[in-house]
């Protein structure tokens, strides 16, 4: 069933896939360009992005609080009279209602009303919504440095998984050249054809890497894809240099860097600054809170600015109000005490971030100088293997090397290529991973 599903979503307009054909010139990707997209189909980062702006208007509401509310109320309202009359009223005489809470059998309101509520809590607040907003950009930023990694890694992987490709039809082609060779001196009586036969075995074995190289490279490209197109089979080419890494700053500047401006470090600050703002906002339940309320319309038994015998209807009334809190069985200082127990483990979580940040600065600086002491030996390692070959190939065509002694030159030469795709892939990785500690990617 999930099969036929499938099929059918790709046949039919349910995907997007199907209604964006691929096109047909590949589109060539750098890496500031393959960021750019995968912040744009990232649903991890979009989430991000949502909350923090959510977090940005929610300080914008908080702020709201602080000022006055207006309504305009309308309401009519109809009371069963009981018969009797009243000294109420706008006449001095009127039909008594039933209930005593109402006024009128018959009551018309249509007011302005505007209230305010002065207190602690409504200015603490304000201070949690902005320091809830700190931690939603620190977070937001903490997910872009997160996708960053992904897709260095992607990107840095899909160049080297290519590479490496080309390592392996290099690879294929020298085994085959070599079968020849040694069909050519079994034909002239020259060679054996054990030789024949172990050239044979080289190269089936290349054919088979060949296969396992191709078929990393499109599962690194699709996997790259993934993040960059709404079709993942969309042909594209990526653009990189990699004949000159780019140098490695000191230490002191990685540091410099990396202190001025870390969201981890600044999520941290601004949880312990929101654990100790809630301590201050559950403090405030022990104080009165001031409510200010001023009403102006009509609240009469005619809907009219004037009643009988021309008596006014449109007025105003005002009040204040102060709410002392007294007695709630001690759950406002049980409320306290939950909020200093919050921010007592926001500063061990604040102390273990900075050391963290410490060990993975050094860590990081230690992996990304390794790899680049290791760039200028493996490329070493390939010239040396490269010359070794040609020169054992020179030996055996003058029957002087055997055929044990090409074999092992070219699996030498073979494995030097890949040690230094590998060591590329490190150090760019190593060197993004750094960037990405500092801000600068």
């Amino acid at each position: 069933m999930v099969v036929l599903f499938f099929a059918t979503c790709v046949a039919s307009p349910c995907g997007a896939i199907a209604q964006q054909p691929s096109p047909s010139t590949p589109v060539s990707i750098d890496l500031t360009q393959a960021l750019s997209r995968a912040e744009a189909n990232e649903p991890a980062f979009a989430a991000s992005t949502a909350a923090s702006r959510v977090a940005g208007i929610d300080r914008s509401i908080a702020q709201a609080a602080l000022l006055p509310s207006a309504t305009y109320h309308n309401q009519y309202l109809y009371t069963q009279p009981n018969g009797g009359k009243n000294q109420a009223g706008s006449t001095g005489s009127q039909a008594a209602p039933r209930f005593i809470t109402n006024n009128a059998v018959h009551e018309y309101a249509s007011q302005v009303v505007v209230n305010e509520t002065i207190g602690l809590q409504q200015w603490t607040a304000v201070s949690s919504a902005s320091a809830a907003a700190a931690i939603a950009s620190a977070e937001l930023e903490i997910a872009r440095r997160g996708l960053v990694a992904t897709v260095v890694n992607l990107f840095y992987g899909s160049l080297t998984a290519n590479r490496k490709l080309v390592v392996a039809e290099r690879a294929t082609t020298e085994a085959a050249s070599f079968t020849t060779l040694t069909q050519q001196r079994e034909a002239a009586r020259e060679g054996a054809h054990a030789d024949v036969v172990k050239a044979q075995l080289q190269q089936q074995q290349r054919d088979l890497e060949l296969i396992d190289a191709q078929l990393q490279a499109d599962r690194s490209r699709l996997e790259l894809a993934i993040l960059l197109f709404p079709d993942p089979r969309t042909p594209y080419t990526l653009t990189v240099s990699y004949s000159d890494p780019a140098p490695l700053a000191t230490k002191t500047q990685i540091e410099a860097e990396a202190t001025h401006k870390n969201p981890e470090l600044e999520s941290a600050i601004a949880s312990l600054r929101a654990s100790s703002l809630a301590i201050t906002s559950a403090r405030a339940a022990y104080l009165p809170d001031l409510g200010l309320n001023f009403t102006y319309g009509v609240d009469a038994e005619q809907l009219a600015t004037r009643g009988p015998e021309g008596v006014h209807n449109l007025g105003y009334s005002a009040s204040a109000t102060l709410d002392i809190p007294l007695w709630n069985w001690l759950s406002t200082q049980h409320r306290v005490r939950q909020a200093q127990i919050l921010r007592d483990a926001t500063k061990v979580a604040l102390s273990a971030t900075q050391r963290r940040l410490v060990a993975q600065l050094d860590e990081s600086y230690a992996e990304a100088s390794a790899a680049h002491d290791q760039l200028q030996s493996l490329d070493l390692s390939v010239s040396t293997a490269t010359e070794s070959l040609h020169l054992t190939r020179l030996r055996y065509t003058s029957g002087e090397a055997t055929v044990l002694e090409i074999v092992d030159a070219q699996n030498s030469l073979t494995t030097a290529e890949l040690a230094r795709e590998d060591g590329v892939l490190r150090y760019q990785t190593a060197l993004a991973n750094l960037q990405i500690l500092t801000g600068t990617l």
